[in-house]
């Protein structure tokens, strides 16, 4: 968890800096383009959960060879995707920003961002991915040791280069502290004293058989994730057409995708722990521990959304203008009522990332996607073109939308997780080739 606090932080220190360097119109590019980026990086990612899956199973069952085995070919199959589509983001930018409906200001700050991130993506590829592996081994202590040297080569080399190069400064940082994080994390794959340990003799050729169970568990959370991000582009072309749609699109990139990533990124590090308790407790046969790990992760989520919704509603011009420059009055009034609304909904999204670790750490990964597509897309989506073909759309219409699929998607996950149908599934994969 404190690995995705820092994470968190660091997001929020990039548009610190250039919200003071470059203006809000920095910020609304950045938040724009990393909804895009995610979509990537949410699809690749879908072979870790898939990794993690297999990885907390077999770690509970005491089998590190099977752990080893599946861990390199997750690192193949990922590295291979990064390659390709790294490629087509890069040719497709500018369409993807005419999608997101971004001003003609904000897509020129955005647009060299957004290709260089895409062009970069290789080392934030390796990164997701060792860290999941590591944690579903069951060492959360190299993810975090990861997560801190990035955040501080990340602020270092921004400190550098936003005020030099402006908003792409802020790419050229992130991929150069990802890349080097990622180089000395391979690196501790070759050590022997390492949970996991890519040893000399071992079979270096693709194994299609362990690449296929990847995709079987870990597919269905990428479809999940890139409905969820296509949803996100689609609520930002929903704000892009309001009458004040920079001032939004900065509202939205600053206090949803920055201030809000502080419950978020939290949230995402307690699924990640929840879903390695429940696996691994459901490989060694302790289904009981398995269902009482995600509720205690559901309580701790229930009290840094407490702590960190008081600080929206209590002092929200200091974050907004002290931390991130935010002085224009339009924007200001924009997110201390986006800052309210996200009070609220962060008590339901930190309850259904929680239950969602549990369901995919035990297998379960189909649920969360069919809760995913009618929560965070069928919802707030319909609710924003109903506004906006009825009476118009409001600002505050979208902000409510995003509060109610929140609450859709807590609701589905307790219950589905609840029914405990996750008990019954079977993870294994062949024996290693001679």
């Amino acid at each position: 968890m404190l690995q995705n606090v820092i994470a968190g932080l660091q997001g929020i220190i990039d548009h610190a800096m250039v919200g003071h360097f470059v203006g809000y119109t920095g910020n609304a590019a950045i938040g724009v383009s990393w909804q895009i980026v995610v979509v990537v990086i949410v699809f690749i990612s879908s072979l870790f959960t898939g990794m993690a899956v297999l990885v907390a199973r077999f770690a509970g069952a005491n089998q590190p060879d099977k752990v080893n085995r599946v861990v390199y070919q997750a690192f193949l199959t990922a590295f291979g995707l990064a390659v390709l589509l790294a490629a087509i983001g890069y040719v497709s930018a500018p369409g993807l920003l005419t999608i997101v409906n971004a001003s003609p200001e904000v897509k020129n700050e955005a647009l060299p961002f957004l290709r260089a991130m895409f062009l970069g993506i290789f080392g934030m590829m390796m990164f997701f991915m060792l860290s999941g592996a590591f944690r579903a081994a069951g060492d959360p202590r190299t993810p975090l040791r990861l997560g801190l040297a990035m955040t501080v080569l990340t602020v270092a080399f921004n400190i550098v280069l936003i005020p030099i190069f402006g908003t792409v400064g802020a790419a050229f940082g992130t991929i150069a502290s990802s890349t080097l994080v990622a180089s000395y994390g391979i690196w501790r794959l070759s050590r022997p004293d390492s949970v996991i340990h890519f040893e000399r003799g071992m079979d270096r050729r693709p194994d299609f058989k362990i690449i296929q169970s990847l995709f079987r568990f870990g597919l269905p959370t990428g479809v999940q994730g890139i409905a969820m991000n296509v949803g996100g582009v689609l609520l930002l072309r929903f704000i892009g057409s309001l009458s004040q749609s920079t001032a939004a699109q900065a509202a939205y990139a600053v206090c949803y995708t920055e201030l809000f990533s502080l419950i978020t990124w939290t949230s995402t590090g307690l699924m990640g722990a929840a879903a390695t308790i429940a696996g691994q407790n459901l490989g060694a046969g302790n289904p009981d521990r398995a269902f009482a790990g995600v509720r205690v992760a559901s309580k701790i989520g229930f009290g840094v959304a407490a702590a960190i919704g008081a600080l929206f509603v209590l002092i929200p011009d200091f974050l907004l203008t002290v931390l991130f420059g935010m002085t224009d009055p339009e924007v200001l009034d924009l997110s201390r009522h986006l800052l309210l609304y996200l009070s609220v909904s962060g008590f339901f999204i930190t309850a259904a990332l929680s239950y969602t670790g549990g369901l995919q750490g035990t297998g379960d990964t189909r649920s969360p996607l069919y809760i995913s597509i009618v929560s965070q897309v069928v919802v707030p989506l319909g609710l924003c073109a109903v506004f906006q073909a009825t009476r118009g759309l409001q600002p505050a219409d979208i902000w409510m939308s995003i509060v109610i699929g929140h609450v859709t998607r807590a609701t589905l996950s307790v219950t589905r997780f609840r029914q405990q149908k996750w008990r019954n599934i079977q993870v294994d994969i062949e024996p290693a080739r001679s």
